[in-house]
């Protein structure tokens, strides 16, 4: 089970619009505002979860798990890989932003291609694996979906508190390597115990 908390926290903490918009936010001294952003992006994942998670198990059958297992090993290393490349390609962080809300948070995250990356995997292929189902698999989407929550949650108190290393694209780049190694480790044990 240490794999379902390992790779959703990979895939939420890493930078992506959701994470980027609360550390500009933050930068920016949005508040509240700011927060209740974050509790949508929580939200979103809440509804992503359960809705996926009740149809995920039904959706591949038990004697293709594996092989879908090591297809999606071979995917969260290649988001690796990306994330890995891109640390090392230097770039401008611009702390541009309007103000956003809790209706900016739902709505981005529900439309947010990185939430089926988070999703997915571990609905297919992880609650299947550790035989969960029934109320678990809501138990599970609420652990899950406060974690999304605290993932740019993270990010806003980063802009507000540490406004000049969050805005160092030379310490963003080192959190990308620190999530692509984590997403390595992921992949490595979808693909060995698949």
């Amino acid at each position: 089970m240490l794999e379902i908390l390992v790779y959703a926290f990979g895939v939420m903490y890493s930078p992506g619009p959701a994470n980027m918009l609360a550390l500009f936010a933050g930068v920016n001294g949005q508040g509240w505002r700011a927060f209740l952003y974050c509790v949508g992006v929580g939200v979103a994942m809440f509804i992503l979860f359960l809705l996926i998670g009740y149809l995920g198990g039904g959706i591949i059958p038990q004697q293709y798990q594996s092989v879908v297992g090591i297809l999606g090993g071979i995917y969260i290393a290649y988001l690796g890989v990306k994330i890995m490349k891109a640390s090392f390609q230097q770039t401008k962080i611009k702390a541009d932003v309007s103000t956003i809300s809790f209706k900016t948070g739902l709505i981005l995250q529900l439309c947010n291609p990185k939430s089926l990356v988070a999703i997915v995997p571990i609905v297919t292929v992880q609650f299947p694996r550790f035989h969960i189902e029934g109320v678990q698999i809501a138990l599970w989407s609420l652990v899950l979906a406060i974690m999304a929550c605290g993932s740019p949650s993270v990010y806003l108190f980063a802009g507000a508190r540490l406004k000049k290393a969050a805005m160092n694209p030379t310490v963003m780049a080192w959190v990308n390597r620190i999530m692509a190694l984590l997403l390595f480790f992921v992949a490595y044990r979808f693909v060995f115990a698949a």
